[in-house]
């Protein structure tokens, strides 16, 4: 069997993007649950954090909002403006670093989801990154941030396995934790995807490191971004008629946070 090539998932998004494509409708929804029961004033431009392939992008466009996508993966962005263009979609595209990078036009909300957050490896990367989204908010805009907490009771050897589908399209997508230190707040993940596109087969494995969180840890992370005050939060089953409670038996948790209005 050919064994799996060490590449950056980030740079093959037609795969990446089916892997995850499951969430799609269910997360839109949610956002627009969410912009409608916690927004204050209309919600049009949407700014999607590390949108790789940009799945969230394009669904959002295709539901009338004026999207940006921000990532600084190229090959994801370009395959993110050809998917816009062949639906007749306009969507922006931002090549930036997510802990540190401007909006000239101020937005109505913002979305980072699935752990893409958890990407920021350290705690002022962390805070840079949620200043740069309060600058870039209008007062009452909505930031939607996803990621899972981990708990003292969490398996450091998790291991996760899927299979979607898009036509002649086929990807099962192995998810491992291989290496997890809570006192350096670090663990790696291993990816694996197994592809078959058409006659094509493609076996592919990459490694990211990801910043461990638990609930003390992001409410003190939070509380240096006065900025924000939480709406509510959820988990991952994207209910908006069932928010958890933030405590510390939260695990895969959808934070709506809104940019407090000035006082004056």
């Amino acid at each position: 069997m050919t064994p799996f090539e060490t590449v950056d998932c980030y740079d093959y998004p037609k795969y990446w993007d089916l892997s995850f494509q499951d969430e799609t409708e269910l997360e839109c929804d949610f956002f627009e649950d969410a912009f409608k029961r916690f927004g204050q004033g209309e919600t049009q431009r949407v700014l999607d954090i590390g949108c790789g392939g940009g799945r969230n992008v394009v669904e959002m466009a295709s539901r009338g909002f004026h999207m940006l996508g921000l990532d600084n993966n190229e090959a994801s962005l370009d395959y993110l403006a050809r998917q816009a263009s062949d639906k007749g979609l306009t969507a922006e595209t931002m090549s930036a670093d997510m802990a540190d990078f401007q909006i000239e036009q101020s937005l109505d909300a913002a979305l980072c989801t699935f752990n893409t957050f958890r990407h920021l490896q350290t705690e002022e990367e962390a805070e840079s990154h949620l200043h740069c989204v309060a600058r870039a908010l209008r007062p009452g805009g909505l930031y939607i941030l996803g990621f899972h907490i981990l708990q003292d009771y969490d398996d450091p050897e998790c291991e996760e396995h899927w299979t979607n589908r898009d036509g002649e399209i086929e990807v099962t997508t192995t998810l491992e934790v291989v290496q997890s230190c809570r006192e350096e707040r670090l663990e790696t993940l291993l990816f694996h995807l197994q592809v078959r596109d058409g006659e094509k087969q493609l076996r592919l494995k990459a490694e990211y490191p990801y910043r461990i969180y638990n609930p003390t840890q992001f409410r003190s992370l939070l509380a240096k971004v006065p900025e924000f005050e939480i709406c509510e939060v959820y988990d991952f089953n994207y209910d908006i008629d069932d928010p958890m409670p933030f405590d510390d038996e939260i695990s895969d948790a959808v934070f709506v946070l809104r940019k407090v209005q000035p006082t004056d």
